[in-house]
């Protein structure tokens, strides 16, 4: 098993993990608490990528983070007012964003399909320049991550915990109740798409930093993955606390990520990759229903046991 997954491989995964667990709070936040399917996602990922990237061959990597943020403010903005204000679908309006942001994405790359920011420092390096020791050379991303990833779990727990963010939630919950308490849903329906696209664009720059290299097909089927994440984590959660929700959120992301090197290291075909990720969706998403089920079949073949012995009691008395 150690030659299996080595340590190379098991860090790997869980910076990934932590990575794509960016999205998957994203989707949180629109999916599990907005009961919004914002299929934008792709596309905002990948302009969070492009935009950080031109920003860290300016030579500012921190700067690069924080404009991803900002891009993909701005792409949830435009999909809440697809919504919010000319009554688009949900569905159509993440359609129709991630459509228009593959040529924006081209524009800010320069319109060239690729860009590398090899020889350029980024936030890791930077970050990892602060020692030269080999134990810290080695897990310095990690740590990174873990920093990044919690502080963006805390500022979540936090801001849902705030007037604003109940009323996001109590949004999910009842657009018509929220409207009868004098609470404008298309305003917190846009705060909260803001937020959550303000997640994609961070992971995006990160994963852009973390490769070096930004492709404008990088985020393709990045929702099939952050939904995948987002499924499993409430699947392990179960009715929680809100902090712990979202920690296993981001634990469900590492989890689909040790599946995917499992994959790997037992030879799947690239091309089967797409194939994989549904199929993990779908167990997840019908993993909850299977309990159900098979709880149900235990405890009715319990009462035709009782009902049986009863019987047996009866005619035996008889």
């Amino acid at each position: 098993m150690t030659g299996f997954l080595t340590a190379g491989i098991v860090r790997t995964a869980l910076e990934v993990g932590l990575i794509y667990g960016l999205v998957a709070l994203s989707l949180f936040i629109s999916f599990s608490i907005l009961n919004i399917c914002d299929l934008s996602t792709d596309g905002c990922y990948t302009l969070g990528c492009a935009a950080s990237a031109v920003v860290t061959i300016a030579g500012h990597p921190f700067l690069g983070i924080f404009a991803a943020m900002a891009a993909g403010v701005c792409s949830g903005f435009v999909t809440a007012l697809l919504q919010t204000k000319f009554g688009v679908e949900s569905i159509l309006a993440g359609i129709i964003v991630n459509t228009g942001l593959y040529t924006i994405n081209l524009a800010v790359m320069g319109f060239s399909s690729n860009v590398s920011i090899f020889g350029t420092d980024t936030m890791f390096s930077l970050w990892k320049g602060l020692s030269d020791a080999k134990a810290w050379t080695d897990w310095s991303t990690l740590i990174l991550l873990l920093l990044v990833v919690g502080i963006g779990i805390f500022v979540i727990h936090w801001f849902l915990g705030t007037t604003l963010g109940l009323s996001i939630r109590a949004t999910g919950d009842s657009p018509a109740m929220v409207r009868a308490s004098s609470i404008n849903p298309s305003f917190t329906i846009t705060v909260g798409l803001c937020v959550s696209n303000a997640f994609t664009g961070l992971a995006g720059a990160l994963i852009g930093q973390y490769n070096k290299t930004c492709d404008i097909n990088l985020g393709t089927g990045m929702v099939t993955v952050a939904l995948a994440s987002l499924v499993i984590g409430e699947s392990l959660s179960g009715k929680r606390g809100m902090m712990k929700r979202l920690i296993f959120v981001v634990l469900g992301s590492c989890l689909y990520r040790f599946v995917i090197s499992i994959a790997l290291r037992l030879n799947v075909p690239t091309e089967a990759f797409k194939l994989v990720s549904a199929v993990i969706v779908a167990i997840a998403i019908a993993s909850p229903r299977a309990k159900e089920l098979i709880s149900f079949r235990v405890k009715q073949r319990e009462e035709i046991r009782l009902r049986q012995e009863m019987k047996r009691g009866g005619s035996r008395n008889v």
